[in-house]
């Protein structure tokens, strides 16, 4: 089956200021999730998935994509796709439940890092020198913030065993959702954007309803309204991060993930009255520093790529 090549405008400050006002949703997303109290994480990823469908749909709808974005060559590579992205939604939902937001989201930064773990280990991608060390170093920011809550690391009664299972998972959330982004980096190469997003929100949604049995709870009406408003914010951010990456280069566009810190921060500080700890402060600004000399790395090597295709080819 042949895909049309998209064709990406050329618009920096359109795709950054796109990845802003997706960050931002997210983070909407998540205080959403969180105001809903103590919800079995599978129902809160049903509930995520299921509900970011409807405006999924409208926009395929609106763009003439829809009767296309379901069709698919590699059903099995969806599928797999899903099944790490729901198990890392799951453990990601269930630290939100346990954690501050500010350091739910900052220990989720982990996740670009292991990419760049896995894509070595897993697909034998040449990592050289300085992106193992921006990696190493970020981990140490990403061990700074979760150190505290950490008990086996910490004094008897130092630390709730509630903070520290919500540090854990928080941290295999990270590392399950960087496989599901290998998963997605091999998708891209035969499937559209759309098909990608609709097939994950199609097999989120079924796979979060085998959880039932390990107990889904009765909600009142609140929460059932924070949790199709957290489904919704969600498929209305993952189309504005979609069209952010159709106006600017992804090494453009990237950094800005980082907003969701001080967004978080305000968010966290407004709704729940939570303030970041120090370790949050200095891990993140670790972290965020490492993610983006990653991300600068890429790009230079893109752009020396580049530079050897065109002084290869023939003149």
């Amino acid at each position: 089956m042949k895909h049309q090549v998209v064709q990406q405008a050329s618009s920096p400050l359109t795709g950054i200021a796109l990845k802003v006002i997706s960050v931002a949703i997210f983070v909407g997303m998540s205080t959403s999730i969180k105001l809903a109290g103590q919800v079995p994480a599978g129902q809160i990823v049903f509930f995520r998935s299921f509900f970011a469908i409807f405006p999924i749909l409208v926009f395929l709808a609106f763009r003439g994509e829809l009767r296309t974005a379901v069709v698919t060559e590699r059903p099995f590579g969806h599928i797999m796709r899903g099944l790490a992205g729901v198990t890392a939604m799951g453990f990601g939902f269930f630290a939100l439940t346990q954690l501050p937001l500010p350091e739910a989201i900052t220990l989720n930064y982990a996740q670009p890092l292991l990419v760049v773990v896995f894509s070595a280990l897993i697909l034998g991608e040449n990592v050289r020198a300085y992106r193992w060390t921006a990696v190493a170093i970020g981990l140490v920011g990403v061990l700074i913030v979760s150190w505290p809550n950490l008990t086996m690391f910490t004094s008897p009664g130092g630390v709730s065993d509630k903070a520290a299972m919500g540090a854990v998972a928080a941290l295999v959330g990270a590392a399950l959702s960087a496989i599901a982004m290998l998963l997605v980096r091999n998708l891209v190469h035969t499937e559209r954007t759309a098909t990608i997003v609709l097939w994950f929100s199609l097999t989120a949604s079924v796979m979060a309803l085998f959880s039932i049995p390990f107990g889904w709870q009765s909600l009142n009406w609140e929460q059932t309204a924070l949790l199709v408003t957290g489904g919704f914010c969600g498929g209305v951010a993952q189309l504005f991060m979609t069209e952010a990456y159709r106006h600017a280069e992804a090494s453009t566009v990237a950094p800005f993930e980082y907003t969701s810190l001080l967004l978080g921060i305000v968010a966290g500080y407004l709704v729940f009255g939570d303030l970041p700890t120090l370790y949050t402060l200095v891990g993140g600004v670790i972290v965020i520093g490492a993610g983006i000399f990653i991300v600068w790395r890429e790009r230079r090597l893109g752009i020396e790529r580049q530079a050897a295709k065109k002084a290869a080819s023939p003149q």
